[in-house]
């Protein structure tokens, strides 16, 4: 009777213990992942790339599919009757500047850029007489004139200055061109002027980061600047067709140049 009374109690202790202890293993873990979730989150690569607040990227600024013509053009004359600059004096001469960049682009996606940009600039500078107050440089002479092209494959990506904004974007534009130019130049006294031919080609590599606004609804503004780029030329010369002579140069940099600022105007189509 007293080992019945003794199995009673110690059930009466164990069924209780038992059953938390069930209930506890069959309990749901959704609590628990969703307070580990909320506390962690995980993102992917892309959702942290767009976490950096920069831009709303989602703003289409060009569609795909769009077409873009654009370039620029810059035209400059000079003329120096009698001038004096420093020590230099009577200064006699005259030239001009031009200088065309058309461009041809398809977007392939949204806010991004492929095209090629044409380029053809031509120049002359021609001093007729100087003199400086030291010594006499009369019937100096000089004749420079040179015209140069290119060819530039570009790709560009727009970036959108704030949340629905259509009208204004930054662009980052990485570029490489290709090209050549020529030159005769002339230089002197007037009874004993040396003549030189130059032929060179050159290769450029460049990042030109810039602003595009949109006056209406398909035309814009455009304003870039050179600020990372590589450089090379070669360089083969005749003086006087008889004596011939080469150079080459290399030129990497990284650093606003205040001369490769460019101004134009797109069409979106």
């Amino acid at each position: 009777m007293k080992r019945f009374i003794k199995i009673s109690m110690l059930l009466l202790f164990a069924l209780p213990c038992l059953a938390a202890a069930k209930a506890q293993e069959t309990k749901p873990q959704s609590d628990t992942v969703a307070v580990a979730s909320k506390e962690a989150p995980q993102y992917t690569h892309s959702q942290r790339r767009q976490n950096r607040g920069i831009s709303n990227l989602k703003t289409e600024f060009v569609p795909k599919g769009q077409w873009v013509f654009g370039g620029s053009v810059s035209y400059s004359t000079h003329v120096n009757n009698n001038y004096n600059f420093l020590i230099i004096e009577d200064i006699q001469s005259n030239g001009y500047q031009f200088k065309v960049t058309p461009l041809v682009g398809f977007a392939y996606s949204k806010n991004s850029l492929i095209g090629v940009r044409f380029g053809y600039s031509r120049g002359l500078e021609k001093l007729d007489n100087a003199s400086l107050s030291i010594t006499s440089l009369d019937n100096a002479y000089y004749y420079d004139l040179k015209h140069s092209y290119n060819v530039e494959a570009l790709w560009r990506k727009y970036i959108p200055l704030g949340k629905d904004n259509k009208r204004f974007a930054l662009f980052a534009e990485v570029g490489l061109a290709m090209g050549g130019s020529q030159s005769k130049v002339a230089s002197g006294p007037q009874d004993s002027i040396t003549g030189v031919y130059k032929n060179s080609f050159d290769v450029a590599l460049g990042v030109n980061p810039g602003i595009s606004a949109f006056l209406t609804n398909n035309m814009a503004i455009e304003v870039n600047i050179g600020v990372l780029g590589f450089n090379y030329s070669k360089t083969n010369q005749i003086s006087n067709q008889v004596v011939t002579g080469t150079t080459s140069s290399s030129q990497m940099n990284f650093k606003v140049n205040i001369f490769s600022i460019g101004l134009g105007a797109s069409f979106y189509l």
